[in-house]
């Protein structure tokens, strides 16, 4: 696992939302792990307090698959009420506490990757399953 601070980690805590109401999801729970190099932004489904507080710190639009949505630090953070009908209630209280903060499981992931199917996915999860299997670094 990686150590020390990424910028999108620290970006991240600076926003101060309740620990247990969010998780850092899409890529970002593969680029923690030092499965993939995070390069563009970071997902997070957030709820309750966690959504209200996200609110407050930027409009709310909609989200390409119909949830709402904040886009903070230029895009590079983005917070979502929901994914794709995915139980985010559910990912959140499952979540692991890596380098201080919630990250989905990687069964969380896989399930929305296979979901969509695009040639990122497909990679991605690849290496999950390498990972999960224990065939990774």
């Amino acid at each position: 696992m990686q150590t020390g601070g990424h910028p999108f980690w620290e970006a991240v805590r600076a926003l101060g939302l309740p620990e247990n109401d969010y998780a850092i999801f899409g890529s970002g729970p593969l680029a923690v792990r030092g499965l993939i190099e995070l390069k563009n932004d970071v997902d997070i489904v957030a709820r309750g307090p966690a959504w209200t507080k996200a609110v407050g710190l930027g409009p709310v639009t909609v989200a390409r698959h119909g949830d709402p949505l904040v886009r903070l630090h230029g895009g590079r953070i983005e917070v979502f009420a929901g994914w794709m009908e995915m139980d985010i209630g559910g990912i959140i209280d499952r979540a692991e506490l890596i380098e201080g903060l919630p990250f989905a499981r990687l069964e969380d992931i896989l399930t929305f990757k296979r979901a969509l199917g695009r040639a990122k996915d497909l990679e991605h999860i690849r290496l999950i399953e390498d990972h999960l299997r224990g065939d990774s670094p």
